[in-house]
């Protein structure tokens, strides 16, 4: 709690020691994860001597593109594209931590207390914060009351929300096709395979393909989609609860309300770790 205490101490210095925004950072633990995982496969597949065994082009083309199209019968093709764009969010991601934007809330409520309102406008363009930050202090500069900035805020925040559960939707779906896939895979491999006993170099190509599509839809599920649905949801998580903190504050200034109450507000949602003590 003291370094919380002292970074108050610091941020109301002046108007230009504003906390940064978020920067773009790796999530190692998801980076480290998968990688990881597909390295153990790896190098189990390297130990047995023949990794070129694990390569079937009709069996890739089986999973992938069937798991792709059969998840595309569910959603539109734009919801798909968006999931697709948004598992790079799960590896890079703006790393805003509900304590940095209560912090941050807090030392522009305590700014628009001292100079007014409208000196939030020189703070938007000083610092480089989120959009939904951005937005918030806009609707206080432009004098809307505060019902109206909950009401705004509030649909931007179902909007954002609404969009999250949509692409983890598209990816949980694709976790859910990919083993389908393969056992599609396997069933047409078999087929194949029983369909021509009577030639011993066919059976060989075909039981690959029975085999290694329920292999490629285990990993593809397992490995990838469901863990990025789930770190999706979290971040997701994490982000509605710095977009709360900056909707309550953006309502409490223009509500002109004293700086320290928005404190206990924002702590009464937060976890007992993450509470800051601006004023103290």
């Amino acid at each position: 709690m003291a370094t919380i205490s002292e970074t108050g101490k610091h941020l109301r210095r002046g108007l230009g020691t504003s906390p940064e925004a978020a920067a773009a950072t790796i999530d190692v633990a998801t980076l480290l994860g998968v990688s990881g995982a597909f390295l153990v496969i790896g190098a189990a597949m390297m130990l047995g001597g023949s990794p070129g065994s694990f390569v079937d082009l009709p069996a890739i083309l089986i999973v992938v593109g069937g798991t792709f199209l059969v998840t595309m019968v569910s959603f539109s093709v734009a919801e798909v594209m968006q999931a697709q764009r948004v598992m790079l969010r799960a590896v890079v991601y703006h790393a805003e931590s509900p304590r940095n934007a209560a912090l941050r809330i807090l030392y522009l409520a305590d700014a628009a207390r001292r100079n007014g309102p409208l000196a939030l406008e020189k703070e938007l363009d000083a610092s480089h914060h989120t959009g939904f930050l951005a937005q918030a202090v806009s609707l206080v500069i432009d004098g809307f009351p505060a019902e109206e900035v909950e009401h705004i805020l509030g649909r931007e925040r179902h909007a954002t929300s609404e969009r999250h559960v949509r692409s983890a939707g598209v990816l949980r779906r694709a976790g859910e096709v990919a083993p389908a896939m393969g056992l599609i895979g396997t069933l047409v491999g078999l087929i194949q395979m029983l369909g021509n006993l009577q030639d011993p170099a066919a059976i060989g190509p075909a039981m690959a393909v029975a085999l290694l599509t329920t292999f490629y839809g285990a990993v593809l599920a397992n490995m990838v989609f469901h863990p990025l649905a789930t770190k999706l949801e979290r971040n997701s998580d994490v982000e509605a609860m710095v977009n709360q903190i900056y909707a309550i504050g953006a309502a409490s200034i223009s509500r002109q309300e004293n700086p320290r109450r928005l404190e206990m507000t924002i702590n009464a949602i937060l976890s007992p770790v993450q509470r800051v003590s601006y004023f103290d």
